[in-house]
Parts: C-alpha cells; sequence; structure tokens
C-alpha cells in the first residue's frame, strides 16, 4: 500500500505512545516449520515468514531477513549457505585496482536478487496495514565484502582511488537494487553498513556516508524511508549517519541511546537497541522485560524514539523472550495512560 512515509514519521513523533519495530524475520521462518537456507533462497518461504511473525506479534513495521550476502552474490563473490544460519561471504574476489576496474555492476536478475525482490514484493501485497520495510547492505560493507575489511581499510588510506572507484560501483548497484525494491511497493528499506563502524567518524563520512547520500537523494521521498543501520557505530559515527539525509536512523547496542538522541534531529526517527543474543536470545524472559522497561524509561522525553533490537534477531530465540519484549512495551503504554 502507498504511505505517505513523512507523514508517518510524523504520526510515530506526535502518538505519546512508543511503537517497536524490531528487526526480526528469523523467528518467523521457524513458526513456519522451514530452515533458514530455504528461507533466503526462495522468495515465497521468506514472504511466509513475514506474515507468521506479523500474524502473532505487533510490530509498527515489517522487515525482511537482514542477509547481507545477497548483493555480493550478484557481484560474484563465494557463498557458503548453512541450513539454520545466515549465509556468509568466503573468500576475496578482488585484489587490486585492475579487478576493481573490470567489475561489472550486476544486473537485477542476478543470483538471488530476484529472489528477495520477489519475497519484498508478495509482503507489500499482502500486508497493507502498516509499512514493509525491504534491505539492503550499505556500500562500504559490500565493498568490504569483495575486496576483505581488513584489505579496504588498508586501501582507504593507502589507495583511495581504488576504494573509491569500488565505492561507486557498489553505489551504482545498490541504487538499481533499491529502486528495484521500490518498484515491488514496499515503503522503505533498512540499509545495513555495519563494517562503516570500524570507520572514524570523519572516514565514515567521507567512505560511506557519502555513498549513501547518493542513494538517499535519488530514492527517498514521501512514499519511501531510507533507515540506516550501523550496528558497528559506538558513537563516533553518529554525525555522519545524520549527514546521510535518512529519516530514520538504527543503533546496534553498542552506543548509550540518550546519548545518540542528544545527538540526532527530534524529526529523525532514532531505532534501537536492545542486544539481539545477550537479551533476545539467551536472557530469560524476566531479565528481558525488565531491560525493555529501563530502556522505554530512559529514552521516555524523547518522542522519535522507536523500540528495536540493537540488529538482526537471530535463529532459535525464545518466543518466551519475544512476548516478554511485547508484554513490557505493552505495560509501559498502559501506565502511560493513567499518568
Amino acid at each position: 500500500m502507498k504511505l505517505n512515509m513523512k507523514q508517518w514519521v510524523a504520526d510515530v513523533i506526535r502518538n505519546p505512545r512508543r511503537i517497536a519495530i524490531p528487526i526480526m524475520t528469523h523467528p518467523g521462518i521457524e513458526l513456519t516449520g522451514r530452515s533458514v537456507n530455504e528461507a533466503v533462497t526462495d522468495g515465497r518461504v521468506h514472504y511466509e515468514a513475514i506474515c507468521a511473525l506479523d500474524a502473532k506479534y505487533p510490530a509498527a513495521a515489517c522487515t525482511v531477513i537482514m542477509d547481507l550476502t545477497v548483493e555480493a552474490e550478484a557481484f560474484g563473490a563465494n557463498i557458503v549457505f548453512q541450513k539454520d544460519g545466515i549465509p556468509a561471504v568466503t573468500g576475496r574476489l578482488l585484489t587490486d585496482m585492475e579487478s576493481v576496474s573490470n567489475l561489472a555492476i550486476p544486473e537485477m536478475l542476478t543470483a538471488r536478487v530476484p529472489t528477495y525482490l520477489l519475497a519484498n514484493r508478495f509482503v507489500a501485497m499482502n500486508i497493507t496495514s502498516k509499512p514493509v520495510l525491504g534491505g539492503c547492505i550499505g556500500p562500504f560493507s559490500l565493498a568490504s565484502r569483495l575486496y576483505d575489511m581488513s584489505e579496504l581499510m588498508m586501501a582507504c588510506y593507502c589507495e583511495p582511488e581504488t576504494a573509491k572507484l569500488l565505492l561507486e560501483k557498489c553505489t551504482r548497484f545498490l541504487l538499481n537494487y533499491c529502486q528495484a525494491l521500490k518498484q515491488q511497493g514496499v515503503n522503505g528499506v533498512v540499509m545495513a553498513e555495519p563494517a562503516a563502524g570500524l570507520l572514524s567518524g570523519e572516514g565514515c563520512a567521507e567512505f560511506s556516508s557519502y555513498y549513501v547520500k547518493k542513494i538517499v537523494e535519488a530514492i527517498q521521498d514521501e512514499y519511501f524511508m531510507v533507515v540506516l543501520h550501523n550496528c558497528g557505530n559506538t558513537g563516533q559515527c553518529t554525525e555522519a549517519m545524520l549527514q546521510t539525509g535518512v529519516m530514520a536512523c538504527h543503533f546496534g547496542n553498542k552506543v548509550d541511546m540518550v546519548s545518540v538522541l542528544d545527538e540526532c534531529p527530534s524529526d529523525v526517527l532514532v531505532l534501537g537497541n536492545l542486544d539481539p543474543v545477550g537479551l533476545f536470545k539467551t536472557a530469560d524472559p524476566q531479565v528481558m522485560k525488565e531491560a525493555v522497561l529501563d530502556l522505554l524509561e530512559k529514552t521516555k522525553s524523547y518522542p522519535n524514539f522507536i523500540l528495536s533490537s540493537g540488529c538482526d534477531v537471530p535463529p532459535h530465540t525464545p518466543h518466551a523472550n519475544i512476548e516478554a519484549f511485547y508484554k513490557a512495551l505493552e505495560e509501559y503504554n498502559a501506565d502511560l495512560t493513567t499518568e
């Protein structure tokens, strides 16, 4: 459904009740009795997992799997698939300026790109009561998977022309991909740029945000929002993230949310940042509930805050913890009406 996302953002900020948008698909895969491998290789299985999760929990928006191998695979990177885990990039596709210069920008029919476009289209067609947010990797994180993280970090400072040529190619592909996602009818995209969190603030601005901004300026409008996720950021990259002009920023559990909210403008949504492993997966429900209530209390004076996980909730997360997450949110909102 075509939602005015600028109005949706304004409505979220104006509403005193908190909403939650955890980055979460894996529990939905388990609800359908399918494997992670099936979901990342079959758009219909992916879609069914999202629908199962939406039917069970009251997230304020739907998100897709945070799979940061789809785009690298399209470029030709070697991918290792696992039955119950997210795929992983292995090896190094690019090694020098010559290989980067010869790198072709993939079409939208390459590798698993059509599978993910299909999942997004099915979800957008069938869940119309709330925003549907697609997903993609960010340009620096994609480049790191093609060139090797350590080697790319060195290239940024020793061979910047090589790094920037690769980043330009990654950006052109990601822009095409985001435009294709937009055409499927989704209301926005969560762009995952965790590798940029390894950079300094200045480095993040130069080698990540500069390129993210190009994509944002081309695709973000009143009907399509970009949410920039950087769970590698420990606080040094927040200003650079804001330079991209995104409508929303999503933070991992390495940052202090109050400090981040102090730094972010009041008209930019700020999402985060409960530990997806230490809380969602391994804590007991009471600890989970207390952590949610504590975070909501600390952030109560920031109308632009949205409760979320710090990153993608992993496979085999106990449903009791997810239920505790939403129960805490429900109790917090109920208390608002009695004040």
